[in-house]
C-alpha cells in the first residue's frame, strides 16, 4: 500500500428544500430529528456542491478546503462522518496504478477534501445539506463502500440532518426511526423520482447572500429547549401532514401540495417566534414575497404557486406548471424589479427559458409590466426595486453523480492539494 500514489474521486450533489420541515433534534449526538420531513431535490445543474476527495499514504492528516479556504475538521459532525465512513470502506485494487488498499487500511489512511458551492453558503439555501451529502457520496465511491443510498444517508445525517435527504433525487422522506442507541433506522427514502412531476417549476428568490446571524445549528436546539409549540407540532401536526403530503406528491395534487407547503413553512417560522429569545429568519422582503403568492392564488381562485422558507430570508417558490411559473415570475418582477442597469440574464439564473415563457426579453419589458389585476383600484401598487439579489429557476432533479472529467477536480492529481 505504501508509495507516492494519489487516488481521487470528484462528485456533485444537489441542494434540497423541505416542504414538510424538521427543526430540532431529539438526540443531538446522533442527529435524530424531532419529526419526519419531506423534501424536493433540486436540479444539480443549477444548485450544487462539487467535492473532490483524495487519499494517499503521503498525506499526514485529514484536511478540508471549503470554497478555497481551509476549514477545521475538529467538530463532532465531521469526525463522526469520517469515523463512520471509514468503518464501511472495502478492499480496493487498481493493478494499472499499482494501488492495493485493504479494508483495515482505511482506518489509518488520511483524506484531502475540497468542496465548492455554486450558491451562497449559510443563507438558508441548504448548503450544509448539499455539502455533507456530496462529501459522504464521494468518500463512499473512493472507498468502495457497498452501502445503498438509504444506508449512506445515515452517515450524511451525522453531518447535517437535511443532508440525509440529499442522497436521493426527486421527492424524499426522512424516516424518523425508533432506534435510540445508534439511529440506524433513521434514514431517507425516495418517494418518487425527479421525473414523476415534471410540470413542477421551482423559483428561488435570493434575498440575501449574507450568512445568517444565528445558524440552524445554534437556533434549533434553542427552540427545542424553549418552545412548547415545537413539541406540539412534532407530535400532533406533522405526522398527519406527512401522510397528506405523500398522497399529494404521488397524485400530483398541486392544490393540496401548495396548501401544505405554505402552512408548514409558516408554522415552522411560528416555532422560531415561540423560541426564547425569538428567532427571526425572514425579513420584510420575505413577507412581501409571501403576500405576492397569496394574492395571486386568491385572484386565480385555484392555487398557482406555493412558498416555503427554510431558516433564512430566501424564498423557495413552486408553480404548478410552466404557465403558472411565467405568471408568478411576472408578478415577482413587477414587485421586485432589478436596478435599471441590470442585465436581465444575470437577474434570472438557472433555466433562463422561463423568461421567454413570461414574454420578457430585456429590462425594458420588466419596466413595462402592468399593475397586477389583484391590486388594481385598491391600495396603490408599491415596487421594491433592488430588494431581491436575483432569482434562480430550477426543477426537481436527480441525486449525487460522479464526475469523470478530471478537469473538474478541485484537487491537483499530483500534489493532492487545491488547484
Amino acid at each position: 500500500m505504501e508509495g507516492e500514489w494519489i487516488l481521487m474521486v470528484t462528485a456533485k450533489a444537489p441542494s434540497n428544500i423541505s416542504v414538510i420541515k424538521y427543526w430540532g433534534k431529539r438526540n443531538e449526538a446522533l442527529i435524530l430529528a424531532v419529526n419526519e420531513s419531506i423534501s424536493i431535490t433540486l436540479d444539480l445543474n443549477h444548485l450544487c456542491t462539487t467535492t473532490t476527495v483524495a487519499v494517499s499514504p503521503k498525506f499526514k492528516k485529514d484536511r478540508l478546503w471549503l470554497n478555497g479556504k481551509e476549514m477545521s475538521l475538529s467538530s463532532d459532525r465531521y469526525q463522526n462522518c469520517l469515523r463512520e465512513i471509514r468503518s464501511r470502506g472495502d478492499d480496493f485494487e487498481d493493478d494499472e496504478k499499482g494501488i492495493k488498499i485493504m479494508k483495515v487500511d482505511w482506518m489509518r489512511l488520511h483524506f484531502h477534501m475540497a468542496s465548492h458551492n455554486n450558491f451562497p453558503t449559510g443563507t438558508g439555501l441548504a448548503s450544509s445539506a448539499a455539502g455533507f451529502a456530496c462529501l459522504v457520496f464521494a468518500l463512499a465511491k473512493l472507498m468502495n463502500v457497498k452501502d445503498d443510498m438509504s444506508q449512506l444517508s445515515t452517515i450524511a445525517r451525522l453531518g447535517s440532518g437535511s443532508a440525509c435527504r440529499g442522497l436521493h433525487g426527486g421527492f424524499v422522506k426522512w424516516v424518523l426511526g425508533t432506534d435510540k442507541k445508534n439511529g440506524k433506522d433513521s434514514f431517507s427514502i425516495q418517494l418518487e423520482d425527479e421525473k414523476h412531476w415534471e410540470d413542477l417549476v421551482v423559483l428561488i428568490a435570493v434575498v440575501s447572500s449574507q450568512q445568517k446571524e444565528i445558524s440552524s445549528a445554534e437556533g434549533a436546539p434553542l427552540t427545542v429547549a424553549t418552545s412548547p409549540f415545537l413539541h406540539y407540532r412534532a407530535k400532533e401536526v406533522v405526522p398527519k401532514r406527512i401522510v397528506e403530503m405523500e398522497r399529494a406528491i404521488r397524485s400530483r395534487d398541486f392544490t393540496t401540495f401548495a396548501k401544505l407547503t405554505c402552512a408548514d413553512s409558516n408554522q415552522f417560522h411560528a416555532t422560531c417566534l415561540d423560541t426564547s429569545p425569538p428567532l427571526f429568519y425572514m425579513n420584510d422582503t420575505s413577507h412581501r414575497i409571501i403576500n405576492c403568492v397569496e394574492k395571486l392564488n386568491r385572484h386565480e381562485e385555484v392555487p398557482q404557486g406555493a412558498y416555503t422558507f427554510d431558516a433564512g430570508c430566501n424564498g423557495f417558490l413552486f408553480a404548478r406548471d410552466r404557465k403558472a411559473a411565467a405568471l408568478l415570475l411576472r408578478r415577482l418582477l413587477y414587485y421586485f424589479p432589478p436596478n435599471p442597469d441590470t442585465d436581465l440574464s444575470s437577474y434570472i439564473l438557472g433555466d433562463k427559458s422561463i423568461l421567454k415563457d413570461a414574454g420578457l426579453e430585456n429590462i425594458d419589458d420588466v419596466e413595462k409590466l402592468p399593475v397586477p389585476p389583484e391590486i388594481r383600484d385598491k391600495v396603490p401598487a408599491q415596487r421594491f426595486r433592488g430588494n431581491i439579489n436575483y432569482f434562480i429557476c430550477t426543477r426537481p432533479g436527480p441525486g449525487p453523480v460522479l464526475l469523470s472529467d478530471q478537469g473538474q477536480a478541485l484537487l491537483d492529481p499530483v500534489t493532492g492539494f487545491p488547484k
